[in-house]
């Protein structure tokens, strides 16, 4: 793997939502992943906020890995134009691959896809199948609610702080780039075949 570009997976949004901040905030990550000569790897539509991300970080000279069961290929509108474009069979196969390929993991604002993507790494490391870093790049407060009921799980005794302290929560992008990339381990050191 040395040599190989610093691979980051993006979970977001396949609408732009109601304010102009959340668009220009996945542009503005997208540019910030190309630039940085990274990898986005994601769910490899083009729709919303994860299409721009992707479109960002490819004119800006990033590669992009796109992963996207069959059955959803027209209904999220598959993007054809990316560096790779991985079509599987299943949900589980697709989120096994994009954390396969990844050292990090963002997810920006979106929806019940975003959320269960964002759980489901968040559970894996919690239970020890990965050490990789995950983040919040927050826009328009958006993540600020969320993050309150889960300090209110902690208080509830439902969740500990050492779970809070595996996400890190930033409404800059470079700077939530330069800590995960500081805290990302090596790249083989998720344990994905057995989940």
């Amino acid at each position: 793997m040395s040599g190989a570009p610093f691979s980051v997976a993006v979970y977001c949004g396949s609408r732009n939502g109601v304010r102009p901040g959340y668009p220009a905030l996945a542009q503005e990550l997208g540019r910030a992943i190309g630039r940085r000569g990274w990898q986005l790897v994601y769910g490899g539509g083009r729709a919303g906020l994860i299409g721009a991300v992707a479109g960002a970080t490819l004119a800006a000279g990033g590669t992009v890995v796109g992963v996207i069961p069959q059955s959803l290929m027209s209904l999220e509108v598959g993007h054809t134009g990316l560096t790779e474009l991985h079509v599987v069979q299943t949900m589980h196969q697709r989120k096994q691959m994009m954390a396969e390929r990844s050292r990090a993991f963002i997810a920006m604002p979106g929806g019940i896809g975003t959320f269960e993507e964002l759980f489901e790494v968040w559970t894996w490391r919690h239970l020890g199948y990965h050490d990789r870093p995950i983040g919040l790049l927050d826009a328009e407060g958006y993540w600020a609610p969320m993050l309150q009921f889960l300090r209110h799980s902690v208080a509830e005794g439902f969740m500990g702080d050492d779970q809070m302290a595996m996400v890190h929560s930033d409404n800059q992008v470079e700077r939530l780039l330069d800590t995960l990339a500081a805290q990302a381990g090596d790249p083989g050191d998720g344990n994905f075949s057995k989940i």
